[in-house]
């Protein structure tokens, strides 16, 4: 049944009552009675559940997490955030409301490759994406036109060579200061500093194709055919200082065989990382994605 459409049958047409949605992500030690608490909360608040995924890493002494989404007139959700702490506090939670009907604010960071970033807009003008593109950044002027074509604002941010990564860094951090809630590397061929990512202060996403470490660098794909791959793939993480070792938020790959020569592998490859990306992207967006240490757990 699907319950935000019966409470919207259920309000009076002569006293219409406006609907919120909220989710709620959290984690804490796993321990009896969690679930049970949280929904008695939000029954009692008058809130209605919606969809609910929740998972334990370990039932003796794990961490559990949990994802619900709820429904209710906004006079009750507005203040339910207030009033969870005391919920919260009692298990030891980390936790956070997401508000669906708010999509976070996402710049895109790209260079000269632009398949992920002419994905990533395309699903943004179909509302495929719970997200707003606010601006896109490049090191390359050359996707101005196309972005500006769109009604966003294009910031172009050479990096002419190592000595100009701090200014640029500078600009970009300016650029993106307040505006966004993600910053996504769509194919962004620039590595950021753990000065940038400590004072960004919201997560990175980047994307990549999966023949790291073994073919780091320039042409992978020719080196990856001499080597006769037998699979391509690509993987979409959290960035962290520590260079391709972030938290994994999707992976997937292509079979190819010597059919294959370097032209048709790298298309394969563009292909699998646009639609890993946008994944990602999406997960993220919709609060699905729920950071443990080096590892991520995906609702």
């Amino acid at each position: 049944m699907n319950t935000t459409s019966t409470l919207l049958e259920a309000q009076d047409s002569t006293n219409p009552t406006a609907l919120s949605r909220r989710r709620l992500v959290a984690s804490c030690p796993d321990q009896p009675g969690i679930v049970s608490a949280v929904s008695r909360f939000l029954h009692d608040a008058g809130a209605n559940i919606i969809q609910s995924d929740q998972y334990s890493s370990d039932p003796f002494g794990g961490t559990f997490y949990l994802r619900m989404e709820f429904a209710g007139i906004d006079e009750v959700i507005e203040g339910l955030a207030e009033s969870f702490g005391v919920v919260a506090e009692r298990f030891g939670m980390t936790w956070r409301f997401g508000n669906p009907d708010r999509p976070k604010r996402v710049a895109i960071l790209v260079s000269k490759e632009d398949h992920c970033l002419q994905d990533l807009l395309y699903r943004w003008r179909r509302n495929e994406l719970e997200a707003e593109v606010v601006l896109v950044a490049s090191n390359h002027p050359d996707h101005r036109a196309s972005v500006e074509a769109l009604g966003l604002p294009f910031h172009h941010i050479p990096v002419a060579s190592k000595s100009d990564k701090p200014e640029a860094e500078r600009q970009l951090l300016d650029a993106l200061d307040g505006k966004c809630d993600l910053v996504v590397l769509a194919r962004y061929m620039q590595i950021l500093s753990g000065d940038f990512l400590r004072r960004v202060g919201v997560p990175v996403i980047n994307i990549h194709h999966s023949f790291l470490p073994a073919f780091a660098g320039a042409g992978p794909y020719g080196r990856a055919r001499e080597r006769g791959v037998k699979l391509i793939g690509a993987t979409a993480h959290y960035v962290t200082e520590e260079l391709d070792e972030g938290p994994i938020i999707e992976q997937d790959v292509n079979r190819v065989s010597h059919r294959h020569d370097v032209a048709a592998l790298t298309r394969l490859g563009a292909d699998v990382e646009r639609t890993v990306l946008a994944r990602a992207v999406g997960w993220h967006c919709e609060d699905r994605v729920l950071r443990n240490g080096n590892t991520t757990v995906v609702f």
